[in-house]
């Protein structure tokens, strides 16, 4: 089906692929693998025309063209209508990706409840704050890493119940907030820090790995039996299960999610916009790390 794009977020998964981390580009390529707009046209009929939707993965990017366009031809299974909310087309470019990723998450592989506690590392990304925001709103009690200390407000003002700043060891830091160890650990650094991500859980505890901001996805000689901690589960949530059947965009949160942003309970997770001529200069500040939340460009 085809969607006017009004607006989309960035993700790291088009800087990788500018700078030639997803294979060499031999033919023109569209980047972008979320956006927000309005419905063209639906062969099937199930949206109509000038619907309110939102679309990410399926594809886009990676076996058709992204999201950087007037106008994008997506799978029907990965678009979710979005027409509840009062929202702004750049507000609601900010949702797609991060929340259906954290869906996946903590929810799916988490399986997260409320009054429980959870660890997010590498909390100033998009994601991860997305997590913190989420995570808070679901009742949990939210420990967040960050590398600066001057990042801290910030993770608070998402609904942080406690900050850690990361020197690479936060194993002993969390463990003195919470001694018996966390119910759940979101990894959004990746390998790096692993080994000492999981030092933090509880018995019976469970960590998921999102991110890779820490370098490729390999653990070198990971030890089952002295690595991970008794009765602890590791798993990793690939956002390319969004719009599959064992994970149907209906079944997601975002409107709920959508709907609480709108009514100022759950805080936004934009933080800048630009034209969409501005593309490069979104990219630099996404790559720079200072965005804090993030970055939208409206067409």
């Amino acid at each position: 089906m085809q969607i006017r794009v009004r607006a989309f977020g960035l993700n790291r998964a088009e800087a990788y692929l500018r700078a030639g981390k997803m294979g060499a580009i031999t033919a023109p390529r569209v980047p972008g693998i979320e956006a927000v707009g309005e419905v063209i046209h639906d062969p099937a009929g199930i949206f109509r025309t000038g619907q309110r939707v939102v679309t990410a993965m399926g594809g886009m990017q990676f076996s058709r063209d992204g999201s950087y366009a007037e106008q994008v031809t997506v799978l029907r299974s990965n678009v979710l209508a979005l027409d509840v909310a009062a929202l702004s087309w750049e507000e609601l470019a900010a949702l797609p990706e991060a929340y259906l990723t954290i869906w996946g998450a903590l929810d799916k592989s988490l399986a997260i409840q409320s009054d429980q506690t959870l660890l997010v590392r590498g909390a100033t990304s998009s994601v991860g704050l997305a997590a913190v925001t989420y995570a808070k709103a679901r009742g949990l009690k939210v420990i967040a890493t960050t590398r600066s200390q001057a990042n801290a407000g910030r993770l608070r003002e998402m609904g942080a119940d406690e900050v850690v700043v990361d020197n690479g060891k936060i194993a002993a830091a969390v463990r003195q907030i919470i001694p018996m160890g966390v119910d759940a650990a979101l990894e959004v650094v990746g390998a790096a820090t692993l080994r000492d991500t999981v030092k933090t859980l509880r018995p019976f505890g469970a960590v998921n790995v999102i991110g890779l901001l820490g370098g490729p996805p390999v653990v070198e000689q990971f030890h089952l039996m002295q690595d991970l901690p008794t009765a602890t589960r590791l798993s990793f949530f690939p956002s390319g299960l969004l719009g599959t059947s064992a994970m149907p965009l209906q079944d997601s949160p975002l409107p709920w999610i959508a709907e609480e942003i709108a009514a100022r309970r759950m805080p936004s997770l934009r933080t800048q916009t630009f034209d969409f001529d501005d593309v490069r200069r979104a990219h630099s500040v996404m790559e720079s790390d200072r965005a804090l939340g993030k970055i939208v460009v409206r067409l």
